[in-house]
């Protein structure tokens, strides 16, 4: 890993009218604030200095990434990308100049220049920000630094950033994903089949011999919301679930530090089913409990993407935040940060998250379904979530009723999912009213795969009843690996950003789900119901789940 440190020397002091920084400063209801912070504790803030040629970065997206396109395939090494996508001289001096005259010196930068880094004391900080105030928080054991007042940039400097990092944005709340628990209605059940990694393979054809064999593979899932998997977990896991295929036992590379305490069942799931659906391949673990308190870990995740030359071929998160919850200038620069992976061929799976389509409260009268983000992005592959139709055996998959899905309120739909999406529209009758949802948005998921009722081993318990997009995601991304791992074989490239591909195969190597509904808004107009699945494409799983010999015979070009 390259790291280019800063050593700013000059002072140039900037002039000219504020303007209010756009982040949301709400404080979510589950942080209590503790106290002001003092002048002289350390905060570190991320500045995300404007790129150039973005919308040439778009164009290129779309090439390497259309099989019809002469430069599918052709993809970008992380200092080609650089090259392509580094601010300006004029903005790395206007930026850095700012910096210096207010005495901060502590910076680091990127392989790609266009995130910088900079320790400071809060005293420091609040006047590079002015209006900013910083405060602790707690949520349970955790701790942080937020500033929740609207702060401003001189005007000269504005111009030159996206945002800036570890001021406002508080992480999302981690979800209860084992919604199984809400009863002894499952465990009552007592011979419920229960998802393993047997009944994966099985459902979705892969045989013994379907693991890798490359040596050039990789895969990898983030972590972010104080979530840490155990080693031990994960063998006990293997050992217990995984004697049927070959298999790797442990983690070949984490990076970050791992927090201390119990492993978190979100974590502990994603690594154990990434690696037994993707099986036998080298995986990493991405995990940041923040070296600061005023660090956002997934944040920090992508400034890492741009410093890593190497860096595994497909990655899972089980991360989203309402989209309404997040600036636009916030989303379309991370959108900016996905559309560098897919240059470089790297797959990016977000879950679509557990609250079916979202409900957002404008007034007591007024509700609309609410997106989530980065499921909404349109620079990234989003995985629904399914149960089989009868629980108590392998059986074909309908919607699960939690899986996240819907039609961006902030991003156009594009160009590859428009005759899909506008099918799904025009086909299925009744849809909810048009009040609830922004039909010309970006519309997920892109895929799907089973969500609900996983056995998980974590702090070495077997768990049972464990669901949530969270699973489904893993799983997908694990296929998609092996499916790498067959491209390498024949010396073709990494799928990289799949869904123009996936949009053109129009459903063909998966198994298309037609049942069921997910939830909504609880009102009169909608009554808890969202959209439904259909025939083909849908807001709800997709074009559906892996059906993995057809799937890959059809991307093996």
């Amino acid at each position: 890993m390259r790291i280019a440190v800063f050593v700013l020397s000059l002072i140039w002091l900037v002039s000219g009218e504020l303007l209010e920084a756009d982040q949301d400063a709400s404080v979510p209801e589950d942080w209590l604030l503790v106290e002001r912070v003092g002048p002289l504790e350390e905060v570190e803030l991320t500045f995300a200095l404007k790129q150039q040629n973005v919308n040439q970065m778009e164009e290129l997206l779309k090439l390497v990434s259309d099989p019809d396109s002469h430069q599918y395939g052709k993809y970008l090494s992380l200092e080609e990308v650089a090259d392509l996508v580094q601010p300006s001289q004029l903005t790395e001096k206007v930026v850095q100049n700012w910096l210096q005259s207010h005495g901060v010196k502590n910076c680091h930068t990127v392989v790609t220049r266009d995130f910088l880094q900079c320790v400071m004391t809060v005293q420091v900080a609040e006047a590079l920000l002015p209006g900013s105030k910083f405060h602790r928080y707690r949520r349970n054991s955790q701790t942080l630094l937020r500033s929740t007042s609207l702060y401003s940039v001189h005007e000269d400097v504005h111009q030159h950033l996206d945002f800036v990092g570890g001021v406002h944005r508080f992480p999302p709340k981690g979800k209860d994903i084992s919604k199984g628990w809400e009863g002894a209605r499952q465990a009552a059940l007592g011979f419920h089949l229960g998802v393993t990694p047997s009944v994966i393979r099985s459902r979705y054809n892969l045989t013994a011999k379907d693991v890798g064999t490359a040596t050039n593979n990789s895969q990898a899932v983030a972590q972010f919301l104080e979530q840490y998997y155990h080693p031990a977990d994960l063998a006990e896991f293997m050992s217990l679930f995984a004697g049927g295929f070959t298999h790797m036992s442990a983690v070949e590379r984490v990076v970050g530090t791992q927090g201390g305490g119990k492993a978190g069942i979100e974590a502990s799931l994603d690594v154990e089913y990434i690696m037994s659906s993707g099986a036998n391949i080298s995986t990493w673990v991405f995990t940041n409990p923040g070296r600061h308190e005023s660090q956002e870990p997934f944040l920090q995740w992508m400034v890492l993407l741009s410093n890593m030359s190497a860096v595994p071929w497909v990655h899972t998160i089980s991360y989203g935040d309402d989209e309404d919850s997040l600036s636009d200038a916030y989303m379309n620069r991370i959108n900016n940060e996905f559309m560098k992976a897919g240059l470089r061929g790297i797959s990016m799976l977000f879950a679509s998250g557990d609250s079916g389509a979202g409900c957002r409260h404008l007034t007591k009268e007024r509700n609309t379904f609410r997106p989530s983000f980065p499921a909404s992005s349109p620079y990234v592959t989003t995985v629904g979530g399914t149960s089989f139709k009868d629980p108590f055996k392998l059986s074909y998959e309908v919607t699960d009723y939690i899986s996240g899905g819907g039609f961006s309120n902030v991003f156009a739909m594009p160009d590859y999912q428009v005759g899909a999406v506008g099918k799904y529209l025009k086909s299925v009758q009744p849809l909810p009213p048009q009040t609830y949802f922004n039909t010309t948005g970006r519309a997920y998921p892109d895929l799907a795969a089973l969500s609900d009722n996983y056995w998980v081993v974590t702090n070495r318990v077997p768990v049972p009843w464990v669901s949530g997009t969270s699973a489904s995601t893993p799983v997908v991304g694990g296929i998609l690996s092996l499916i790498n791992d067959k491209r390498f074989l024949k010396g073709l490239p990494s799928l990289g950003f799949i869904n123009p591909r996936l949009y053109k195969l129009q459903g063909k190597g998966l198994y298309d789900v037609t049942e069921g509904c997910h939830l909504s808004c609880l009102d009169d107009k909608v009554e808890g119901k969202g959209f439904c699945a259909s025939p083909s494409w849908d807001p709800v799983t997709g074009w559906g789940t892996p059906n993995y010999p057809v799937l890959l015979a059809s991307l093996m070009d």
